[in-house]
């Protein structure tokens, strides 16, 4: 993923706030030689102060003997997206049609050393602490090795705790535009208001607000 500087993280509390609210992406896993990589959609609970996510697979899923053999993987998240029509992004010496469309994304790919977990009581552990994640409100029971309802469910799993290596951060927002520019694609957002405006949006006025303060 190419970074530009004005692309770039303000600071690693942008994207670690970020990614505490975006907790589906995909598991890329490398394949066997002269095969594509696996990739795996999947729900993650990330934990910043321990420099990991976890996530559980069911068993019979292939993607388990590709990281036994290379646990080195790539987990990737992307959200708040839209798409920019040229004319918005023309300079204000330009003519409108000579604006270049592009595309506004927010993106973080963390490396990681995949660990496979079986141990049934690590592995609840490991679910209730997805649990905490998804479900705070609580209403469910306490996963447990050998108690009803996910004692017996936790042969048929897998967990993942996946050690964060490295972290990787895109907030692609026309951050190399004049503020002039910006605004007006601010303006023309919050005029279309499609699915993911608002809150590509929020990224740009967020940014230019940090810009400024500098």
């Amino acid at each position: 993923m190419l970074i530009h500087p004005w692309d770039a993280p303000t600071e690693d509390a942008e994207w670690q706030h970020w990614l505490t609210r975006h907790d589906f992406g995909q598991l890329t896993v490398n394949g066997p030689p002269g095969e594509p990589p696996l990739v795996q959609p999947l729900h993650f609970a990330y934990a910043p102060d321990l420099g990991e996510a976890v996530t559980h697979l069911a068993r019979p899923n292939p993607i388990w003997r590709a990281i036994e053999a290379a646990p080195a993987v790539l987990l990737s998240v992307v959200d708040d997206y839209a798409f920019i029509p040229g004319p918005w992004q023309a300079a204000e010496d330009e003519p409108p049609e000579h604006g270049v469309p592009t595309s506004f994304y927010a993106a973080v790919q963390l490396t990681c050393t995949a660990h496979v977990v079986d141990a049934p009581e690590a592995k609840a552990a490991l679910l209730q602490r997805q649990l905490g994640h998804f479900q705070p409100e609580g209403g469910s029971a306490p996963v447990r090795a050998e108690a009803a309802p996910y004692g017996r469910q936790l042969a048929g799993i897998r967990g993942l705790r996946l050690e964060v290596r490295e972290v990787r951060a895109k907030f692609k927002y026309a951050g190399k535009r004049s503020e002039a520019v910006q605004q007006r694609i601010s303006e023309r957002l919050a005029e279309r208001d499609a699915p993911g405006d608002a809150e590509a949006r929020a990224h740009q006025q967020r940014r230019l607000a940090t810009t400024r303060r500098r």
